[in-house]
C-alpha cells in the first residue's frame, strides 16, 4: 500500500460502535424531536426542513404535529432523508453541548487517525450520517475533539454509499487517482462499490481480535485499525 496518500474512513462500525447511533442518538433525537419542533419550529432553518419534509412525503398541507409524526415514522424506518438528518443534527448539537452525550471512538482507530495524519497521509470522513452529525461525533468524542485530522467530511449529499460513483466524486474532490486513496468500512457493499472506483480497501471487523489481518478475498479484512497499519506502514 505505499502508494496511499489519503484514507477515507466510515464511522458506525469502523470508528464507532453501530450500538451508539442505533441504541442512544437515535432514540435521544426521537424522544426531543416534538419539544425541539414546538419551541424551534418557527426558527427559519428549521421551518425550511419541516417544509422538505412534508414535501418529501407528499403531505405538503399537512399540520406540524402531523409533520413531526412523519418525521418520527422514519427515524423508525431509519430512512434516510435529508430534512430528517438536518433536524436530528440540531438536537444532537444541544445534546453535545450540554454534556449528556458524548461520542465513542475506537482507542486504535482514534491513535492510528492521528498517527497517519502526522505521518503526512489526507484523511475523510464518509458516512451515510449528515456532515453535521459526522464532526459532532469526532469534535466531542471520548478521545478528545478529532476533527482537526479531517481534511473534508462527505455525507450521502456526495451519493449513496453503495455506488461507485460516490467514491469516483470523493477522489476528484480530494484531486487524487482512486488507487492513491484506502477506504475503511464496516460494510461488504461500500467495499465493493469503492473497489469498482478503484480505491484501495480494507473491511473493519470489530468483531475480530484487534490484530487480525485475512488477506483472502476481493479486499482484506482487519480486526482494527492497528492491523491496518501493519500492511500501510512504510516498509510494509
Amino acid at each position: 500500500m505505499s502508494r496511499i496518500r489519503a484514507v477515507v474512513t466510515d464511522i458506525e462500525g469502523t470508528t464507532t460502535p453501530i450500538s451508539f447511533v442505533h441504541e442512544v442518538l437515535f432514540p435521544y433525537a426521537r424522544a426531543r424531536l416534538a419539544e425541539f419542533v414546538a419551541k424551534r419550529g418557527d426558527d427559519a432553518e428549521v421551518a425550511a426542513a419541516l417544509a422538505e419534509a412534508r414535501a418529501l412525503g407528499g403531505v405538503p398541507d399537512a399540520s406540524r404535529d402531523e409533520t413531526v409524526a412523519l418525521l418520527l415514522s422514519w427515524i423508525d424506518e431509519d430512512r434516510k432523508a435529508g430534512p430528517l438528518k438536518f433536524l436530528q443534527g440540531l438536537i444532537w448539537r444541544q445534546g453535545y453541548e450540554d454534556g449528556v452525550l458524548n461520542g465513542p471512538v475506537y482507542a486504535d482507530a482514534a491513535a492510528m487517525l492521528k498517527r497517519w495524519r502526522d505521518r503526512g497521509l489526507r484523511l475523510f470522513v464518509y458516512s451515510s450520517g449528515s456532515e453535521e452529525a459526522q464532526r459532532l461525533i469526532f469534535g466531542y468524542s471520548d478521545q478528545g475533539d478529532l476533527t482537526p485530522l479531517f481534511e473534508n467530511y462527505f455525507d450521502t449529499r456526495t451519493g449513496g454509499k453503495l455506488d461507485a460513483a460516490s467514491y469516483e466524486a470523493i477522489a476528484r474532490a480530494a484531486k487524487l487517482a482512486a488507487g492513491e486513496m484506502l477506504f475503511l468500512s464496516d460494510h461488504a457493499g461500500e467495499i465493493e462499490a469503492a473497489l469498482k472506483a478503484g480505491m484501495h480497501c480494507v473491511r473493519i471487523d470489530r468483531e475480530l481480535s484487534l490484530n487480525v489481518w485475512h488477506a483472502e478475498g476481493a479486499a482484506p479484512v482487519a480486526g482494527s485499525f492497528d492491523a491496518v497499519e501493519e500492511q500501510l506502514a512504510p516498509g510494509a
